[in-house]
């Protein structure tokens, strides 16, 4: 009795053994601030947190509110990335469910023949007997080595993975309607100037008419200020056709059919909201895809245990109890009853290399996803630097673009009253509207890209750039 007991303490203390690599993150050589922004600390590598879950609020728009609540309840993709996690969740149930005793029932009532020639049949034995047959049969894997163990690890981490998968998608269709939303912002903001133009142009075309009428305006003056309307109009065609598309997309992400939705036109402009001047390199923690691509990694680290495990002996218990008859008496008699205990033991003993393979395999793939991670890692860091870059630069053109088209609009007033004295032809006046036009839409665009970027440095940090919007 001794002995056995000896064997099941020493059974039990393997339990506590694992052939997995110490797990460690891959290292990267990050700089300690970003370039294009002064940081106020230095790297630090990913970790799963909680980004802002509402970031878009501060732009202070409410149909931008309602458009990103619309998308969480009813986007299709967002609904099967849910599924997958929802699976990935349930998968690594499965796995746990291996660390417990699996215990199942049977019964099996049988009525059957044996053969005549049945080897070893004894002469007395009926061609025609009743069986039946009731247990229970349970078996436990020790798991000794820790195989159960890092799948469960593995398994684990995959779930958290797809938990951050999740929220990924969710920031990108969030990052894709917000972007969205500011093109058609800015497109009706380029509808505006353009109507505006053409009342200023259909003026100045009826005004050279009226001068050529009364011969003081050649048919040049007139062909020129036709030939501006028409082409303010094809502008103004062009910004409604971009601004159709940009509305069918949107209709798309909040999952409705682009020939019901729609989404009238704004006259309120969004504000563009103030980067602190520091950023805390930390806020890249919050990112999901990293998040995931680390959890994948230390996923790829377990399996790695759980391949090497195989090469050692399999200990499993297995039991069995029941009761079995001729078709008549109760089961749970004495008599009537049978039972099993014992150890199972497997041992691989020649497999032609297959688990030096997937060793080899598990391996391979642990460093892949430890690349994975780096570039998941340095791709945040240069989408961080594009955004700050295009911020920066951004500013510093709208300000030179105003400055153009206050100039401009200056210029155009001047033209168009020296053409009213006659001081100037008509072609001075087509010269400055057109410049004036061209300011007035450039300045716009920067405008609108200022705000994608703001929105594209967002979900680069993310979700925000504060721990608590």
């Amino acid at each position: 009795m001794r002995p056995r007991l000896e064997l099941l303490i020493m059974a039990l203390a393997l339990q506590g053994c694992s052939m997995a690599p110490a797990y460690k993150a891959p290292v990267i050589d990050l700089p300690a601030q970003y370039r294009e922004q002064t940081s106020d600390g230095p790297w630090h590598l990913a970790k799963a947190q909680e980004s802002s879950p509402d970031w878009w609020q501060i732009y202070q728009d409410s149909r931008l509110n309602d458009l990103q609540q619309r998308l969480l309840k009813a986007n299709p993709d967002l609904a099967a990335a849910l599924a997958h996690f929802d699976a990935a969740q349930a998968y690594a149930g499965q796995l746990h469910a291996g660390l417990f005793p699996q215990i199942t029932a049977s019964a099996q009532p049988l009525r059957q023949r044996q053969s005549d020639g049945k080897p070893l049949r004894g002469s007395n034995q009926p061609s025609v007997y009743n069986s039946d047959t009731a247990g229970f049969a349970l078996s436990f894997d020790l798991d000794l080595w820790g195989r159960i163990r890092n799948q469960v690890a593995a398994g684990d981490a995959q779930a958290q993975a797809s938990a951050d998968d999740l929220a990924a998608a969710r920031l990108s269709l969030q990052q894709q309607l917000a972007t969205l939303y500011i093109q058609l912002n800015g497109l009706d903001a380029q509808n505006k100037i353009l109507s505006s133009s053409l009342d200023d142009y259909t003026q100045a075309l009826q005004l050279t008419r009226d001068r050529y009428e009364g011969a003081i305006a050649s048919e040049l003056d007139l062909t020129r200020a036709q030939s501006q309307l028409a082409e303010a109009r094809a502008q103004l065609d062009d910004v409604r056709a971009q601004r159709d598309l940009a509305e069918h997309a949107m209709g798309e992400l909040v999952g409705e059919p682009a020939s019901v939705f729609r989404l009238q036109a704004s006259d309120q402009p969004l504000a563009l909201p103030s980067v602190p001047s520091a950023l805390p390199s930390t806020l890249l923690q919050r990112r999901p895809d990293i998040a995931a691509a680390e959890r994948r990694v230390f996923a790829a680290n377990a399996n790695i245990g759980v391949a090497r495990a195989a090469w050692y002996p399999d200990f499993s218990l297995t039991g069995l109890l029941g009761g079995q008859t001729a078709g008549s008496g109760n089961l749970l008699a004495a008599g009537n009853r049978y039972w099993a205990l014992g150890p199972l033991v497997n041992l691989p003993i020649f497999d032609g290399g297959r688990l030096d393979a997937n060793e080899r395999q598990a391996k391979a793939e642990f460093e892949e996803a430890a690349a994975h991670y780096r570039s998941q890692v340095l791709r945040a860091v240069r989408e961080v630097e594009d955004n700050l870059g295009q911020l920066r630069d951004l500013q510093r053109e709208a300000e030179d673009e105003q400055a153009a088209v206050d100039a401009a609009q200056r210029t155009q007033t001047l033209a168009m009253n020296s053409y009213e004295a006659g001081a100037v032809n008509y072609l001075d006046v087509v010269t400055a509207q057109t410049s004036a036009l061209q300011a007035q839409r450039r300045l716009q665009t920067l405008q609108t890209r200022q705000l994608q970027a703001s929105v594209g440095l967002v979900v680069a940090l993310g979700g925000g750039w504060s721990g608590d919007i």
